[in-house]
C-alpha cells in the first residue's frame, strides 16, 4: 500500500473518531475515571478508540497497532515490527473534560523505529495537521460550512518560526504550568514570551506552525503523546528530542513511557545555551 494511501486512511480516520468525540463533548455525555497510573480516561476515549482501531484493521489488516487506551504487546513480540500504528485517541483528555477545546486525536505510523506519518486532528477547533516523511508538514481548517474543496484549499504548509538573535523566545506551556518551574531550565540571558495552550500534541504544533519556538515537558507522557507530532514538527523543520539532548526512540523498552522531553522549532536558536542542559526535568 502507497504511503499517500495510508496518510489518507489516518487523515480519515481521525476525522471519523473526531465526531465521536464531539458527540460526547457538546452533550456533556461521558464518564470519566482515573486509570492506575492516575491519569483520566473518559467514555470518549474508548469510544473514539473503537473507532480508530476497527477503521485501522479493516483498511490495513496487516499493519499492528499500539494505543493508549489498548496497551501494548511485550517488547519481545512487537521489537521486529517494521512497521505500526501509534494512537493517542483523545490528547488532552484532561482539557477534554474541563471543556477547553484543547484536545486532539493522534494517529502516527511508525516505520524502523521512526514516525513516518503524523495526524492530529482537534475538532473543536476544526484543525487537522498532518504530515508524512519527505512530503513537508501541513495544517488544515475545516470549519462548518466549508464544501470539501474548500477544505483543501485552506491546507497549506507549515514551518517553524524564523529566528533573529535578539527576538524573545516563545515558549509552550500548558495552562497549569508553573513559571517559576520553566526558569529552573531556561537561561536568564534570554527573553521569553509563554503562550498557554492545552494537549502536548497542539503545542507541538503550535511550534511547527511558526506560533511558538520550544516546549519543555515536564511529567510522565507515552510514545503515543509525541509519535503523530513528532513527525509533524521534524518536517516543519523543529525536533523533540530528551532533556539530555539525545533523540527520542519508539519501540524500543518494554515501557512505552517517554523519557522527559524538548520540543524545539528552528535549528538556528542555539538551544544548548538557551535550555540548561544534561539535567533531568522532572
Amino acid at each position: 500500500m502507497s504511503d499517500e494511501r495510508l496518510l489518507n486512511i489516518a487523515l480519515d480516520s481521525a476525522k471519523k473518531a473526531g465526531v465521536e468525540v464531539m458527540k460526547y463533548y457538546r452533550d456533556k455525555s461521558f464518564t470519566a475515571e482515573l486509570k492506575e497510573d492516575e491519569s483520566p480516561v473518559t467514555s470518549a476515549d474508548i469510544a473514539a478508540n473503537d473507532i480508530l482501531m476497527d477503521q485501522l484493521r479493516t483498511l490495513t489488516p496487516d499493519i499492528p497497532i499500539i494505543s493508549e487506551e489498548v496497551g501494548a504487546l511485550p517488547l519481545a513480540k512487537r521489537q521486529n515490527w517494521s512497521k505500526y500504528w501509534l494512537l493517542d485517541p483523545i490528547d488532552g483528555t484532561g482539557e477534554f473534560i474541563i471543556g477547553s477545546g484543547d484536545f486532539a486525536v493522534n494517529i502516527a505510523l511508525i516505520e524502523n523505529g521512526w514516525p513516518s506519518i503524523g495526524v492530529i486532528h482537534a475538532p473543536d477547533h476544526h484543525l487537522t495537521y498532518y504530515a508524512q516523511t519527505g512530503l513537508g508538514a501541513f495544517k488544515e481548517c475545516s470549519a462548518p460550512g466549508l464544501t470539501q474543496q474548500q477544505t483543501s484549499q485552506s491546507s497549506h504548509q507549515i514551518y517553524v518560526a524564523d529566528y533573529q538573535e535578539k527576538r524573545r523566545i516563545k515558549v509552550a506551556i500548558s495552562r497549569r504550568q508553573q513559571l517559576d518551574l520553566m526558569g529552573q531550565y531556561l537561561n536568564d540571558d534570554y527573553d521569553y514570551d509563554y503562550i498557554a495552550l492545552g494537549s502536548c500534541s497542539l503545542k507541538n504544533c503550535l511550534i511547527a506552525e511558526g506560533g511558538a519556538d520550544c516546549y519543555l515537558r515536564v511529567g510522565v507522557t507515552g510514545e503515543w503523546d509525541t509519535g503523530a507530532s513528532q513527525c509533524i514538527l521534524e518536517q516543519a523543520g523543529g525536533s523533540i528530542i530528551d532533556s539530555e539532548f539525545n533523540p527520542l526512540s519508539y519501540n524500543k523498552r518494554e515501557s512505552l513511557l517517554n523519557p522527559d522531553f524538548l520540543s524545539l522549532g528552528n535549528k538556528n536558536i542555539q538551544w544548548q545555551n538557551v535550555i540548561k542542559a544534561h539535567r533531568k526535568v522532572y
